[in-house]
């Protein structure tokens, strides 16, 4: 039986990962600000869905204390982290950003993955296989002028993976991705973004034009069914444009 954790499951690409893996059979406690009523319809025996803001860090702890993924582990034979939820905002240049902006985005992109994961660790104990995915970005791997903030973030999740997969406990594996771009509520909100903040702003008002940009429920399989492969973790860093 697998059972997973998935963040940021109401909308866009945690929506995906998460149908995805419900589809597959698997339980899946989902964590959230708002909930998911269309696939809590539809799978209402093996969705189970927590309310709560990951940005805030005294309501985390409070959640973890209750060992809540203890209880909900318990009789897997296999699990799965997918630390999913995140903001790009604050964008704009690095004398014009506010800095309970920038706590809040690094409490929810940073913080709370890191959390989240050495919680995961800890009561999946004594499982011979459990798996953890930081859904990072190309952002975290280059530089893109007026997303400081975003970038860094993206880039901490990156080097995390790097440090814990070289001292995993038995049966664990990670990966931090990069999903690709999206069309998600979240470019939506880069369109939106002042040009004088965001030099490269035309080129994804480009993408969206053009229709380059992927399917969060496509893109949520794919990722699913690399991340329940044999070929998880093989590599720390890894694109979703890129799986075979």
């Amino acid at each position: 039986m697998l059972k997973a954790i998935v963040t940021g499951h109401s909308r866009g690409l945690g929506a995906g990962m998460a149908q995805a893996l419900l589809e597959r059979g698997a339980t899946v406690l989902a964590l959230s600000r708002k909930p998911n009523s269309d696939l809590a319809a539809r799978f209402p025996k093996t969705l189970i869905e927590v309310t709560i803001d990951l940005a805030n860090m005294d309501s985390l702890i409070s959640w973890l204390s209750h060992h809540e993924i203890e209880d909900f582990l318990e009789g897997a034979q296999s699990a799965a982290l997918v630390n999913n939820a995140g903001v790009v905002e604050p964008i704009g240049s690095a004398d014009d950003l506010n800095p309970a902006e920038i706590l809040r985005t690094v409490a929810l992109n940073v913080a709370g993955p890191l959390a989240l994961a050495h919680a995961f660790l800890r009561a999946s104990d004594g499982l011979a296989d459990r798996r953890v995915v930081h859904i990072s970005s190309g952002a975290g791997r280059n530089p893109i002028a007026g997303w400081s903030v975003y970038c860094a973030t993206k880039a901490a999740l990156d080097h995390h993976a790097r440090t814990i997969a070289a001292d995993l406990p038995a049966g664990a594996r990670i990966e931090s991705l990069a999903p690709g771009v999206l069309d998600t509520d979240m470019q939506g909100v880069i369109r939106a973004t002042p040009k004088d903040g965001f030099p490269d702003l035309d080129r994804f008002v480009s993408m969206k034009e053009t229709n380059a940009l992927a399917s969060p429920a496509e893109r949520g399989a794919a990722i699913v069914a690399h991340m329940l492969s044999d070929a998880f973790g093989r590599e720390i860093l890894t694109d979703a444009r890129n799986l075979g």
